[in-house]
């Protein structure tokens, strides 16, 4: 039967597009541990430029901050939504834990770490200025006042602030202001020049990273460095490919940082003014990414600001967007995000209103069906017909056995006479894979189903079934769709039809457990659907 084949193809498309989707790149080798005795050993820093925005870095070796400067302490810095651990050396942000997102639901009191050093992590914020080698780059070490900081509970901002003054009379207050309630810090250089000779300065941040896969087990989020310029509004770049391909970019109005699975970090210079943004692979195992503003000139016995602002937190579509342009495209919903959006509003609407991500799905899938009843219907209506007329078909198969031509004719006669569109079975299956695939991702990229609670045994809607429930369940429900349907002629495309619930349920079992409800409420609103029109065609029959 054609639309068997059909059924089939589309079937077996869809599994081969979710298998390439998830093993179409390799398993880049594990970094080796990071040794945080040469984690600033080599790091360039951009010499003075010829020209107002810089266009090739250079060095600053560590050795000769190290002769003049004091020894570097870390300071400690809070707010309602993170704690950093921030260096006095640069004031490079080194450890910056997310407290309202645990690692694991099981582990509330841990949050996720983005910057951090350790055995097999190297993840830093540094930024400084440059010029000139008597301004504070991220090697000199900066005075602070205390060493924690703590946003008050009657207070919205938190300044911290730090200090540096040079043997040539230039003084750099660098300062870093938080807000309650916000992943966005704000950096303010003021930069006083007490010298007798006229100062050029550029302000310039980075994000130095090591390695790190884009694959967790059978499901592939992209991490790396992420672009976003006027000319073309968030660009990925494979940090693999940073050697052949390095960022190279002069640009206003845009921003640049690294991005992972739900959460980003950005440097995000200000508005209006041209800055260059590249990366530089530092070794094997480590790259990083910066920019560096234009050049601002700072006469004998006066004073400049200098701001910039970093984003470390969650992809969150409410906090991103008004922060800039191509921020919330972070949130990766892929090539179907025209239907994924659309998708995750809903939901998020739903959600506001019922409280439970899980009643949202439900409801969502209850919304769709209703949308596209009137194609489902008819691709129902047309599978009924062709289990009514089943035994004729039988007929001209065991009549025809031997001339595959004239069986083709035959039943392309019997489809003519009864009005049957023999693809019309498929209707149903070609309309729920893209809405399908979409959701997909909308479960899988967005931070506010990260977590979150189901009923009973589903604790993370993001994750697997633990106890494999709700696959099984959705494996029965595709049984049971296929007792409705009519049986395939050939023998051969009939025991396939018999293993694909067997083999869905194993896919199914490593899906998102928010994924697999969403396709068992839909194969249960089908089957009663399929139900009711194959009755009413047979009692009109009969």
């Amino acid at each position: 039967m054609d639309n068997v084949r059909l059924f089939l193809v589309v079937t077996l498309s869809f599994l081969a597009l979710m298998l390439w989707d998830a093993w179409h790149k390799d398993y880049p080798p594990m970094p080796p541990p990071t040794p945080a005795t040469t984690a600033n050993a080599a790091v360039p820093v951009p010499d003075q430029p010829p020209v107002a925005v810089p266009v090739q870095p250079g060095a600053v070796p560590d050795a000769v901050a190290a002769a003049t400067e004091p020894e570097p302490t870390h300071i400690t810095i809070a707010t309602d939504v993170f704690e950093l651990a921030v260096s006095t050396r640069g004031g490079t942000i080194d450890r910056s834990a997310l407290l309202a997102y645990p690692v694991h639901s099981s582990t509330p009191m841990l949050p996720v770490e983005l910057f951090g050093i350790g055995a097999n992590k190297h993840y830093v914020y540094e930024g400084g200025l440059t010029g000139r080698d008597d301004v504070p780059n991220h090697h000199m070490v900066y005075t602070a006042a205390a060493d924690e900081y703590r946003l008050a509970p009657d207070s919205d901002i938190l300044t911290v602030p730090l200090r540096w003054r040079g043997d040539s009379g230039i003084e750099v207050e660098k300062r870093l202001v938080l807000t309650r309630g916000s992943y966005l810090v704000k950096i303010e250089y003021t930069v006083a020049n007490a010298s007798s000779t006229s100062l050029r300065v550029h302000l310039y941040e980075q994000l130095k990273r090591n390695q790190e896969s884009s694959r967790n087990g059978m499901v592939y989020t992209f991490t790396g460095p992420v672009l976003s310029t006027p000319l073309k509004r968030f660009e990925k770049y494979d940090a693999d490919d940073l050697d052949d391909s390095p960022i190279d970019v002069v640009a206003e109005d845009a921003w640049i940082g690294i991005m992972q699975h739900y959460f980003v970090t950005a440097l995000i210079p200000r508005k209006g003014e041209p800055s260059h943004f590249y990366s530089t692979v530092l070794d094997e195992d480590n790259y990083l990414v910066r920019y560096v503003g234009p050049a601002v000139d700072v006469a004998p016995g006066t004073t400049v600001e200098l701001t910039s602002s970093t984003y470390i937190g969650p992809k969150r579509h409410d906090l991103l967007a008004p922060i800039a342009p191509g921020m919330e495209l972070t949130v990766d919903f892929g090539v179907l995000w025209f239907i994924a959006k659309p998708l995750f509003l809903t939901l998020q609407f739903i959600h506001d209103l019922s409280g439970n991500w899980g009643h949202a799905i439900i409801i969502l899938t209850i919304l769709l069906k209703l949308l596209f009843y009137p194609l489902s219907a008819a691709g129902y209506r047309s599978m009924a017909n062709m289990r009514k007329v089943q035994p004729r078909m039988l007929a001209l198969r065991d009549r025809y056995k031997d001339d595959r031509a004239q069986l083709n004719q035959a039943m392309m006669k019997l489809y003519k006479d009864e009005k049957i569109n023999p693809l019309g079975g498929c209707l149903p299956i070609a309309i729920q894979i893209p809405v399908f695939i979409a959701l997909y991702w909308v479960l899988l990229e967005s931070v506010e189903m990260r977590q979150a609670p189901f009923i009973l045994w589903i604790m993370d809607l993001s994750e697997k079934d633990p106890y494999f429930v709700l696959p099984l369940l959705m494996g029965i429900t595709m049984w049971v769709q296929q007792k409705l349907n009519p049986a395939p002629l050939d023998p051969v495309q009939a025991k396939v039809m018999q293993i694909l619930p067997f083999v869905f349920t194993v896919f199914f079992a490593f899906f998102p457990s928010g994924l697999v409800l969403y396709w068992l409420v839909n194969n249960c609103l089908s089957i009663a659907q399929q139900w009711q029109i194959t009755r009413a065609i047979e009692r009109a029959a009969g």
